[in-house]
């Protein structure tokens, strides 16, 4: 008979060790991919965002009514002839309407308030010369303002750098919490069973022998309840709701590509911690033992 299954006698097959274990490792695992799948998630409605940012720019032209279309044209005339501007277009009122509805409302008589004229500017690449335009711009329309998207842009880069961080950070908590969990788990198991160590001990077991009866009981444990709960978390992911189109943060949340293939990489991973920390308080428990 394997010298490990002979060693696995001398754990109890049941209790209340066993099923700490289990369920410490797929509540972990679910609560990892969820984790996962937000940090993703985020992280790519940042960058997509901010990428849908780079290469757009709004001018913002205040002028009396009787000035707006003059000075509206005099501005995409002199865009027409900036080098790095690809294109260039005033929204129309029901643009404008449609950008102010989140905020008040689909009635908004747009027409009838002094709301600036907005002009979308497309970026060639390589792209137009920013002081140049705005010194153009005061020229011709000293009620234009440029704006490249620059304070926007920078915010939503750093957001999506900090959004894949705090989900590797929540992972390393996640991972440090079942490994003292199962620590405990495993350390009670001993104690339980000092007894019986003690015999073995007399009857000529090593230590290591002891020892593998433990590590390997409570990896086949913990890898057991992180299938169980990778298998949740991936029902739980694939219920959430799909991608909006107007990229909502809520929506979209989960796993996209080669993606999916994290969450089985996290049963092993959870054995693995499993492994090495029932190691640990084994030989450390055996060590305090008489």
């Amino acid at each position: 008979m394997d010298l490990g299954k002979q060693a696995d006698r001398v754990v109890p097959p049941s209790g209340h060790t066993a099923w700490l274990t289990t369920f410490t490792a797929g509540a972990m695992t679910f609560l990892c991919i969820f984790a996962l799948a937000l940090s993703l998630a985020s992280g790519r409605l940042a960058s997509r965002w901010s990428d849908a940012l780079a290469r757009t720019a709004t001018i913002r032209l205040a002028a009396p009514p009787d000035q707006m279309q003059v000075q509206t044209d005099a501005i995409l005339s002199l865009l027409s002839t900036t080098p790095g501007v690809e294109s260039a277009r005033a929204l129309t009122d029901e643009e404008a309407r449609h950008l102010l509805e989140p905020w008040f409302g689909p009635d908004l008589p747009v027409e009838a308030l002094p709301i600036p004229r907005l002009i979308e500017v497309v970026e060639a690449d390589p792209g137009y010369d920013g002081e140049g335009l705005r010194q153009r711009l005061a020229a011709e329309a000293p009620g234009a303002v440029l704006d490249d998207h620059t304070r926007w842009r920078r915010p939503l880069a750093e957001a999506a750098g900090r959004l894949r961080l705090l989900g590797g950070l929540s992972i390393l908590l996640i991972g440090a919490t079942m490994a003292a969990m199962i620590t405990l788990a495993a350390n009670a198991s001993l104690a339980a069973n000092a007894q019986v160590i003690r015999v073995l001990r007399l009857v000529g077991a090593r230590d290591s022998y002891i020892a593998r009866a433990f590590v390997r009981r409570f990896t086949l444990r913990a890898l057991t309840g992180a299938a169980i709960g990778a298998l949740a978390g991936l029902i739980g992911v694939a219920l959430l709701p799909d991608a909006d189109a107007a990229g909502g943060f809520l929506t979209g949340l989960g796993f996209t590509g080669a993606g999916w293939l994290l969450p089985f990489l996290l049963p092993p991973l959870a054995a693995v911690v499993a492994f090495a920390a029932t190691r640990r308080a084994a030989f450390q428990k055996l060590r305090e033992l008489p």
